[in-house]
């Protein structure tokens, strides 16, 4: 089974902007004055589409829902996944204007490239205010069948937990704080899972029973533990995506926030193990509060 995967999907940030009903949950999210910052969030996304093509990297481009108001739309991993077993996930989400971000030609798109044997609809739990925002609030290991979510106002563990039983996988859970004590809103930006690396800001997880329990979980995975410290977190140097390009060759995408608060031996610990290509976002990251990795919803569908 692969991790990564090797193919993307993204959203153009055609209605791109600050979204107040996200802010009170997001504190990486910030309400700055930045002129022209639909027009800048597009150019940050075709530089973005320019550099995936150049390092062959598989992807689709679709358009945001017609005529619908989503300024996070740029960020679809929130509203679903997918999983080699054939298995597309539909979440549900705290924002209401990021409801009106599911888009049905999506999913048809992969029912009609991809065997998809089971569509897993938990939208409803909307109506009783239970939400699980994608791979936003589970960060999954694919090769060990393990899935790690901290506990945040938009993950709620024990639907992360019947989702783990519905997949197979073993659940992981933790309470993740900032610098300031504040929640940290979606797991994807405390760590973030490679074929042979976890990186992880284990400073985040202040309950010691917990990060025990964690580490011993992440070092049964056999794979290297990079960890990174609560400055790089609020820099989404989490918020990274490893995947295959076309060459079968493995890429690691982070915006370059991320690369430039990363140490020398860290770098160097990333570089022996895939590609790094970093990606200037500094528009989207600012007021929409998510990273390269918020914007790449990864294909696990085996053709």
């Amino acid at each position: 089974m692969f991790h990564s995967p090797h193919h993307l999907i993204l959203v153009r940030p055609t209605c791109f902007g600050f979204n107040p009903e996200t802010a009170a949950s997001n504190a990486f999210q910030k309400e700055a004055n930045i002129s022209d910052s639909n027009k800048r969030a597009n150019e940050e996304f075709e530089n973005l589409e320019k550099i995936l093509s150049i390092e062959k990297i598989s992807f689709k481009v679709f358009e945001n829902v017609k005529g619908e108001n989503t300024p996070d739309a740029v960020f679809p991993n929130n509203w679903f996944s997918t999983h080699s077993e054939g298995k597309i996930v539909l979440y549900p989400m705290m924002a209401k204007n990021r409801r009106k971000e599911r888009n049905p030609l999506i999913i048809e798109w992969l029912q009609k490239n991809y065997p998809v044997s089971e569509i897993i609809d938990l939208t409803k739990n909307e109506e009783q205010n239970i939400f699980l925002e994608g791979t936003g609030s589970i960060v999954f290991d694919h090769t060990n069948k393990t899935a790690y979510a901290c506990e945040s106002p938009r993950t709620i563990i024990k639907l992360f937990e019947k989702l783990c039983d519905q997949l197979n996988y073993l659940p992981v859970s933790f309470c993740a704080f900032g610098p300031k004590g504040e929640d940290v809103y979606h797991t994807n930006v405390v760590m973030s899972i490679g074929e042979k690396f976890i990186l992880i800001c284990l400073e985040s997880i202040e309950n010691i029973l917990e990060r025990k329990m964690t580490m011993n979980t992440l070092e049964k995975s056999g794979k290297k533990i990079i960890p990174i410290s609560f400055s790089q977190m609020n820099s989404f140097a989490g918020n990274m995506l490893e995947v295959y390009n076309s060459e079968d060759d493995l890429v690691l995408l982070m915006s370059s926030t991320a690369f430039n608060s990363l140490n020398e031996d860290q770098l160097e610990e990333l570089s022996a193990l895939a590609k790094i290509v970093h990606i200037p976002i500094p528009t989207i990251e600012t007021l929409g509060g998510g990273s390269i990795r918020c914007m790449l919803a990864g294909v696990h569908l085996y053709r």
